[in-house]
């Protein structure tokens, strides 16, 4: 009788471990199915983990495909600004090891392990106990690494390292998700011809910067900001003499000068045609006005497709605004910077416009307007 008695208990413990591992899968099933944005869905998987297992300390390391590193995404129990700026070389360490060989570590007790209990007495700051370190891969691409010290991996160890390897595919699955959607953003902000922003993104920016420098209750990054426009003169002449493809592989290559010349604070973006805007965050007229004087001297001093056999040079003219002197709306910016560049396009060309207050479009708007000043 008390070996059956013992056998019940043990079904029952067993039982409610799986009742437990049912509802740790469907809180996590569910997030996945509720939304698509990262963090939120790697912190439940996280924190389920944490639930079942009890880790004294955890970590979630996320590979970085420019660098090949890893870098601690979230983590408990451990110092957060130090991991801050910590990077791990793919095979450096437990977390290196596991990433770059796509293989799970789990060590139950250290002191029975003698590679281990050597490594846990050469960094005693840790107060190794048990390790476990799981591989998070799609295909044959590890995507990150999940790791758990001093948890309760000794309890039905076998059990416990096929119930973490799920939690590691949920994980898998919201950072394939997260990069889909990435992926897809990046497509619809995006000009196919140049790979710069295209003007939807102009537009989402604008309205965003303004948003911010106008509400009461939050304190601006830029009050202001200036914008440029950039129409390249005679391009259809272009078009007309070396065909489209020629004319879309020029506009790749002046889009990769304007980007390059004002910097990775800036934004450049294709308007349309042979239309270019500059967005210049946090600089008033006479920082952008000097920025684009290097545009436009960059322009004229290079020579574009020379790796195809051609080389051909192009001026553009340009028109800068700036909020809010010269437009305190979206439209209204826009028509300033766009307005001061047409009325360099019809007169002297390759010359920088640059409005003072907001324009008004007339008929007899001229280049002596007070609103506009030509810059050599």
């Amino acid at each position: 009788m008390a070996i059956i008695a013992r056998d019940r208990r043990q079904a029952e413990v067993i039982d409610m471990r799986q009742m437990e591992n049912l509802r740790v899968f469907h809180d996590v099933a569910r997030a996945l199915t509720s939304t698509l944005e990262l963090e939120p869905l790697l912190h439940t998987i996280m924190t389920k983990m944490a639930e079942f297992f009890g880790p004294e300390r955890w970590s979630l390391m996320m590979v970085d495909e420019e660098t090949n590193e890893l870098y601690y995404a979230l983590s408990a129990g451990m110092n957060s600004e130090k991991l801050e700026t910590l990077r791990v070389k793919m095979g450096e360490g437990v977390a290196g090891w596991v990433a770059e060989t796509g293989n799970p570590l789990v060590v139950p007790d250290v002191r029975l392990d003698k590679h281990w209990s050597r490594f846990s007495r050469q960094h005693p700051d840790l107060n190794l106990r048990s390790i476990a370190c799981l591989p998070i891969r799609c295909g044959e691409r590890t995507l990150g690494v999940m790791q758990l010290h001093n948890s309760s991996l000794d309890l039905l160890p076998e059990y416990s390292i096929s119930f973490l390897r799920v939690l590691c595919d949920y994980a898998a699955i919201a950072l394939q998700n997260a990069r889909h959607m990435k992926m897809i953003h990046h497509l619809s902000i995006t000009d196919d011809c140049t790979g710069l922003f295209n003007s939807r993104h102009l537009y989402s920016q604008l309205e965003d910067l303004i948003a911010e420098a106008t509400d009461p209750q939050v304190i601006p990054i830029h009050s202001h900001f200036s914008i440029a426009f950039l129409d390249l003169d005679h391009f259809k002449h272009i078009n007309d003499t070396h065909g489209h493809l020629v004319g879309s592989r020029l506009l790749a290559e002046i889009g990769r000068l304007l980007k390059a010349t004002i910097g990775a604070t800036n934004s450049a973006f294709r308007y349309g045609g042979d239309e270019f805007v500059a967005l210049m965050r946090g600089l008033d007229k006479t920082e952008a006005t000097a920025l684009i004087k290097q545009v436009r001297q960059k322009l004229n001093e290079s020579e574009f497709l020379t790796r195809e056999g051609l080389s051909i040079c192009v001026t553009a003219s340009f028109g800068i605004a700036t909020y809010p002197q010269d437009g305190a709306t979206l439209h209204s910016i826009i028509r300033s910077a766009d307005s001061m560049m047409y009325r360099v396009k019809q007169s002297t060309r390759n010359d920088i416009g640059v409005a003072h207050g907001e324009v008004q479009l007339s008929d007899n708007y001229t280049e002596n307007s007070p609103q506009f000043r030509a810059e050599a």
